[in-house]
């Protein structure tokens, strides 16, 4: 009979937790992630950057959150396949200038909040852990189709706009996270924000949100410059805004070539 009491108690007491965690909105996220005690820490196996997964509360809440560390700056790096990067950066400070452009564009609903904070003694970015079932390299691999494909094509359309914009080198399959009810979030950009004006892969371009779309023409560089700093430096606003630029002229051209209807939703 105690352990059943025992139970029903946990039972309730996580439900609880349950309950107010998902009453909280971005900002509260935020403060949350910024002040709430770290009570449990482990190291995840995924992922070059090793990040840490951390269990905070603040007596009402409890929750995880990933900490990532990594603030790597190199002249030249060579990777294994032979290719050399100059200029290489991986820092954990590009996942928090991601959050804070998703804002400006109104897809904050694309991948979890991100704040910067300090734990163990270093500065690190800590992100919201979110309820996931998979990520998009283990459904391709079980080859488990989406219930509702227009939803998810339209959901990955976004994506696939802010990964132009952002210039990830190392966007991947692990980095699409999948939830219970099939939405879609975007998570890991140390790797982001590379200097390059070009579009690392137009044809990746395939349709856009209107609301994402008129979002895009309106960005402008002193208001992410100001938005993202110190998180991102001057160049890398300027090439970011170049990458804009191709952005919005290869949606026109599209929209010129297949009729507005078909390319914005």
């Amino acid at each position: 009979m105690k352990a059943i009491l025992a139970t029903l108690i946990c039972f309730t007491f996580v439900s609880s937790l349950k309950a107010a965690d998902d009453q909280l909105g971005r900002e509260e996220m935020k403060q949350f992630l910024l002040n709430a005690r770290v009570v449990n820490s482990r190291q995840s196996t995924k992922g070059i950057t090793n990040p840490w997964r951390l269990t905070l509360s603040d007596g009402s809440v409890t929750h995880d959150a990933s900490f990532q560390s990594i603030d790597e700056h190199k002249t030249k790096m060579e990777f294994d396949d032979g290719h050399i990067e100059l200029d290489f950066v991986d820092s954990y400070k590009y996942n928090i200038a991601a959050s804070k452009l998703a804002e400006i564009l109104g897809l904050e609903d694309i991948m979890p909040v991100y704040v910067e904070r300090k734990w163990n003694g270093r500065s690190g970015s800590l992100s919201w852990w979110l309820p996931v079932k998979m990520d998009e390299g283990e459904r391709l691999k079980q080859k488990i189709p989406s219930p509702n494909p227009d939803q998810w094509n339209k959901q990955m359309y976004r994506i696939r706009v802010f990964d132009s914009l952002v210039y990830d080198t190392d966007a991947n399959l692990t980095n699409v996270l999948i939830g219970q009810e099939w939405q879609i979030w975007r998570v890991d950009f140390s790797r982001a924000f590379r200097t390059f004006k070009d579009l690392r892969n137009p044809k990746d371009l395939v349709q856009c949100e209107r609301d994402l779309w008129a979002r895009l023409q309106k960005l402008d560089s002193n208001d992410v410059l100001q938005k993202t700093k110190p998180y991102l430096t001057r160049p890398e606003v300027q090439a970011l805004m170049a990458r804009r630029d191709k952005i919005v002229a290869y949606f026109q051209k599209m929209i010129a070539e297949k009729g507005e209807s078909n390319v914005l939703y």
